[in-house]
């Protein structure tokens, strides 16, 4: 049973390698090809193709004109120590122990739309490029049509080596588009989290990232590897709601103050 998350787009200040031990990405050849790509591109190229501000695009093109091959640890950090985002303010992977975070590493993968699909002690550089991009690629108009069966394939490989072939998909819906389901040898669950305001369960987008990250965090200590035990999930005020539930869509509701 794997668990996937989505990345962040606010990531540390911190650019040198945490203390933990560090794995190398699977698809840095791919990663390279992408760079490639983006390093002929322009501050402003970078503008109108991210959708992102004068700065952030000078930014993100000081990015990717210094990101090489092989990786410093003076100058790159593990993905889950990186990403900052709602998602991983739940995770709060600061308080998980060594036993833990090991469990996360063999257990957990983040989609990225620049390294493809991270694990969580992986280095990488920092960079902005989201998965929705219409980067245009040998594969393809978009990092989808470049990452689809790569993503697939990874992930239905990964899973030989788990009892359960089980996907826990705690990603946005723009990431987990970028994975080929017809292609993914796994049952896919996905935890739905809803806040109850008035009367009604809504999505609200903030609170759901934060949760997705705690369930994440949940999964990880208490070392879950079956899904039917995540419904025993009861952090933050959520707790399983069975009426609103299906087998592959669990339902966590909260009351709103």
């Amino acid at each position: 049973m794997i668990t996937v998350l989505s990345p962040a787009k606010k990531l540390s200040k911190e650019c040198n390698a945490h203390d933990f031990i560090s794995t190398l990405p699977e698809f840095l050849d791919d990663s390279k090809e992408l760079v490639t790509i983006l390093k002929k591109s322009q501050p402003g190229d970078l503008q109108n193709l991210m959708g992102i501000s004068e700065n952030l695009s000078i930014l993100n093109w000081e990015r990717y004109q210094n990101w090489k091959l092989p990786f410093n640890k003076s100058q790159s950090r593990q993905a889950v120590f990186t990403f900052q985002g709602d998602t991983y303010t739940g995770l709060n992977v600061d308080t998980l122990n060594d036993k833990e975070v090991s469990f996360a590493q063999d257990h957990t993968r983040i989609l990225s739309g620049l390294y493809g699909v991270l694990k969580p002690l992986d280095l990488m550089m920092p960079y902005r490029l989201e998965m929705g991009t219409q980067l245009k690629n040998k594969l393809g108009k978009n990092l989808y049509e470049f990452w689809s069966k790569k993503l697939s394939s990874s992930l239905s490989s990964e899973l030989d080596n788990h009892k359960e072939k089980i996907i826990i998909n705690c990603a946005s819906v723009e990431y987990f588009k970028s994975i080929d389901n017809q292609e993914l040898n796994a049952s896919v669950i996905t935890p739905i989290f809803k806040d109850i305001k008035n009367g009604k369960p809504k999505i609200i987008s903030f609170y759901a990232k934060k949760a997705r990250g705690m369930m994440a965090r949940y999964i990880i200590k208490n070392q879950i590897n079956s899904p039917d035990d995540i419904i025993k999930f009861n952090l933050d005020g959520y707790s399983y709601n069975s009426n609103l539930s299906s087998q592959l869509e669990p339902v966590f509701t909260r009351a709103q103050a």
